[in-house]
C-alpha cells in the first residue's frame, strides 16, 4: 500500500506566535510521527514575495520559522523539510500549469476578488495595485501541492478553494497529457485551536495582539500579565466563557489542569494569580524549545545546511517528475525517437470527485467522468469532514459503499447505476495498481 502524503507550507513573512504553535506547529509535528505517512513541510518564500517587499524581513522570517519548527521537534531525517525557492522544478511546474489553467478560474480566487471588490468600492480601477503575483498565487500553490503528488493538505476553511483549484488544474493537465497528477484533498481539522490574543480577538500580528512563541521568559510573563480581563475583584466568581486567559490556558493544559483552573474561577481567583498560573504552564512547555530555538538562531549555518539537505532529498522526487512532465507536453530532445504519441492517446483518464460549498452553507461532492459529465451527486453535508469521509468511503470501498450512502446521494438524470458502479470500480482498481 502506498504511503499517504501530507503537505504543509508556511509563508515566511513573520515571527511564529503562540497561536501558530497551537494551531499549526504542534499538531503538524505530532502528525509527522504517524506511521504510513510521508510528511512534507516547506518554507513558502516565493509566496512571501507576493505579500512582502522587505528582503531582510523575508530572510529573517525564514530563519525564525525554520528554527521554530526544528525546535518544536520536527525531525528533518523523518520528513521532507525544505525551502520552496530551493526547488527549481516548482516554478517550472507553475508555468506548465499556467498553460492549462483558464483565466476565468483565477478570476474567481478569493484574494483576487477581494482586491477587485475593494478597488471597485473605492472607485478605482478594478486591478489597481493588483500584481500578477497575487493573481497567479493559486497556480504557484497548486505547483507546490502537485509536484509531490500530495494526497492531503491541512488547511483552514478559507483555503479550501485553493485545493479545489489545484484539483481543477491537475484534472485539466491529466485530461490533455495523461494521468500524471494525484488529485489532492483538503484536510479540515475541526478541533484545531484558534487562540485569542492579548485583547481577546484572534491572535494575529495584524492586530498587534500576538505573544511571540519564543519571547524571553520575562517578556513572556509581561505579555501574559497584560492580557485583557474584566473588572471582577479577587473573591468574586469569574466566567470561563469568553475568557481569553482561560482559552489560552486550556490550549496548553491537561484536562485535569483545566478543570482545576475552572474551579479556581468559580472560587474567585484573582486575575493576577490566574495569569501567573498561565505563565507557569506555558513556560513549562515552551522553555525547553526556547533553549533549542536560541541555539539554532545563533548558528544559522546549521539551519541553512538542514534546508539544503532537505531540498536535495525533495529533488530526488521533483527532478525526475518534472522530466516526466516535460516529456509529456513535448519539451523533448530533438533527436528523440519520432512518432511518440501523446500520453492522452495512450492513457485513460480517471473519473474524479469534486468537493465544494454552496451558498446554503452546505458541503457537497460530485463524481465526474474524464469529460466532466456528472455521474454521481451528493446531498448537502454540514461539514467538509463529513463530505470528505463519504468520498473516502466511495474511493476505498467502491460500488460496495453505494447502499450505505444512498440516503445522501441524489439521482442524476440519464446516469444508470451501472455507469456509477463502473466509474467507482475504475477508481478502486487504479488505487490498487
Amino acid at each position: 500500500m502506498k504511503s499517504l502524503r501530507v503537505l504543509t507550507g508556511i509563508t515566511t513573512t513573520g515571527t511564529p506566535h503562540l497561536g501558530n504553535y497551537v494551531g499549526a506547529i504542534r499538531p503538524a509535528v505530532a502528525a509527522s510521527l504517524n506511521a504510513g505517512t510521508e510528511s512534507f513541510y516547506f518554507l513558502a518564500d516565493y509566496h512571501a514575495l507576493i505579500k512582502c517587499e522587505d528582503p531582510l524581513r523575508i530572510q529573517r522570517s525564514t530563519l525564525e520559522i525554520a528554527a521554530s519548527w526544528l525546535a518544536a521537534g520536527l525531525n528533518p531525517e523523518k520528513v521532507f523539510f525544505y525551502r520552496q525557492s530551493d526547488i527549481p522544478e516548482i516554478p517550472e511546474l507553475t508555468w506548465l500549469l499556467t498553460c492549462v489553467t483558464g483565466k476565468g478560474l483565477l478570476n474567481r480566487a478569493h484574494a483576487y476578488k477581494a482586491a477587485v471588490d475593494k478597488n471597485t468600492a473605492a472607485g478605482s480601477d478594478p486591478d489597481s495595485d493588483v500584481t500578477a503575483g497575487l493573481f497567479m498565487y493559486p497556480v504557484l500553490m497548486a505547483a507546490d501541492i502537485l509536484m509531490f503528488k500530495s494526497h492531503k493538505i491541512p488547511v483552514g476553511r478559507d483555503q479550501i478553494q485553493h485545493i479545489e483549484m489545484a484539483r481543477d488544474m491537475a484534472s485539466s493537465f491529466n485530461h490533455l497529457y495523461g494521468e500524471h497528477f494525484v488529485l489532492p484533498e483538503a484536510a479540515i481539522e475541526e478541533s484545531v485551536a484558534t487562540l485569542p490574543g492579548l485583547d481577546g480577538r484572534k491572535m494575529s500580528k495584524s492586530y498587534d495582539n500576538a505573544i511571540p512563541l519564543f519571547a524571553p521568559r520575562e517578556q513572556l510573563r509581561k505579555l501574559i500579565m497584560g492580557i485583557v480581563t474584566d473588572s471582577r475583584a479577587p473573591g468574586e466568581p469569574k466566567e470561563t466563557e469568553g475568557s481569553a486567559l482561560f482559552q489560552i490556558y486550556q490550549a496548553f493544559a491537561s484536562a485535569e489542569e483545566t478543570a482545576a483552573l475552572r474551579s479556581a474561577y468559580a472560587a474567585g481567583i484573582a486575575w493576577g494569580d490566574a495569569k501567573q498560573m498561565l505563565f507557569e504552564r506555558i513556560e513549562r512547555e515552551v522553555a525547553p524549545m526556547r533553549e533549542r530555538y536560541e541555539a539554532l538562531i545563533a548558528h544559522p549555518d546549521r539551519i541553512e545546511a538542514t534546508l539544503i539537505a532537505g531540498a536535495e532529498k525533495a529533488r530526488q522526487l521533483s527532478a525526475p517528475f518534472i522530466r516526466e512532465l516535460r516529456q509529456a507536453v513535448g519539451l523533448r530532445a530533438l533527436n528523440q525517437q519520432a512518432g511518440v504519441r501523446a500520453a492522452r492517446a495512450d492513457k485513460t483518464a480517471l473519473p474524479a470527485f469534486k468537493q465544494y460549498r454552496e451558498k446554503d452553507g452546505q458541503f457537497y461532492f460530485k463524481l465526474v467522468d474524464p469529460k466532466g459529465t456528472v455521474l454521481l451527486q451528493s446531498t448537502g453535508y454540514a461539514s467538509p469532514r463529513d463530505a470528505g469521509q463519504a468520498i473516502a468511503r466511495l474511493q476505498g470501498e467502491g460500488p460496495a459503499a453505494l447502499t450505505a450512502l444512498a440516503p445522501n446521494l441524489a439521482p442524476v438524470q440519464g446516469v444508470t447505476s451501472a455507469d456509477i458502479e463502473q466509474a467507482l470500480q475504475v477508481l478502486l482498481d487504479a488505487a490498487d495498481a
